[in-house]
């Protein structure tokens, strides 16, 4: 064979070799507008842990008009970006297991007493939520987990999604039977927690349990109790430290007990707490009332949950 059809052959089989492989290019591309299984712009499902569930960004009405205490008013515009949240309030199981490894403070294990409702024993069982933890303890956890605290916004986010609920499940009155544990006598036989998740019907919008009653949840943020008529509200970013103890001051001066609800007008930058208790009344249940205790207080009557 001539040396000019050997050149022929070897063209004609680099052509084949390139739209060979243009083909094969072509089958593995995804196609277009869609991502391809490991692109960052794919679903985010399969990155939510199985212990926690989506809340997606948006504007939420945040507070309320003319109803509870004048720190909750009034109603107004939040903006938020997408988080995630712990499905429940961490439990005593969980919480062990963060205190084995080193990383957590024992819980107080005489908060019942404290509090004289009774027998330690009624408040930990494995899958009942953690109490006797402070700020600090329950912000340990959290980190131990690769999470954190939700800002107070982003709770209230959480419990009232878009359309302003009143509650965690909606408008109707709260049912002690079927939506939240609440409204219990402290020191009453059976008047204690409940395991987690034990009322599915009182979910919030986005399928969280428990966020209402309960327990308290430890929020990060400082409580602000001008937090809604500050430049950060449309945010949900309370005031500094600085700020927050100016406000209080003025408030004593101004002999306004009760602003902030019926606990004392504090003196130092305490941390906020949402969703209500076991012993709380049902009237009081609302997703947008605000309470407000010292960071190191460890009390029957507050844990918490995470978000990341």
């Amino acid at each position: 064979m001539s040396e000019r059809a050997w050149r022929r052959i070897a063209a004609w089989s680099c052509a084949a070799l390139l739209v060979s492989g243009a083909a094969a290019r072509a089958q593995s591309a995804p196609p277009t507008g869609l991502s391809a299984p490991d692109s960052p712009r794919a679903s985010d499902a399969s990155l939510t842990p199985d212990d926690m569930l989506p809340v997606p960004g948006g504007t939420f009405t945040m507070g309320a008009d003319g109803v509870g205490e004048r720190d909750e008013q009034p109603a107004h515009s939040v903006t938020l970006g997408s988080f995630l949240l712990d499905k429940t309030e961490v439990t005593n199981e969980k919480y062990s297991e963060c205190v084995d490894a080193g990383a957590c403070k024992p819980y107080r294990d005489n908060v019942a007493r404290g509090f004289h409702a009774g027998p330690e024993a009624g408040f930990r069982g494995a899958q009942q939520p953690v109490v006797g933890v402070s700020w600090f303890d329950a912000s340990a956890y959290c980190a131990f987990r690769g999470k954190r605290l939700p800002r107070e916004a982003e709770w209230e986010r959480a419990a009232r999604g878009d359309d302003g609920r009143k509650y965690a499940w909606g408008d109707d009155t709260p049912d002690p039977e079927q939506l939240a544990c609440f409204g219990r006598k402290v020191g009453a036989k059976g008047a204690t927690t409940m395991p987690v998740a034990s009322y599915p019907l009182g979910r919030g919008p986005y399928g969280h349990f428990d966020l209402t009653g309960n327990v308290w949840e430890w929020t990060a943020d400082i409580y602000d109790p001008m937090a809604y008529s500050r430049e950060g509200r449309d945010r949900g970013v309370p005031g500094s430290c600085e700020q927050v103890l100016e406000s209080l001051a003025s408030l004593r001066k101004g002999k306004r007990q009760g602003y902030t609800g019926s606990n004392p007008i504090p003196t130092t930058c305490e941390r906020a707490l949402r969703g209500g208790a076991f012993n709380y009344p049902g009237a009081a249940l609302r997703a947008s009332n605000r309470v407000h205790h010292p960071p190191e207080w460890r009390m029957l009557v507050a844990g918490f949950r995470c978000a990341r």
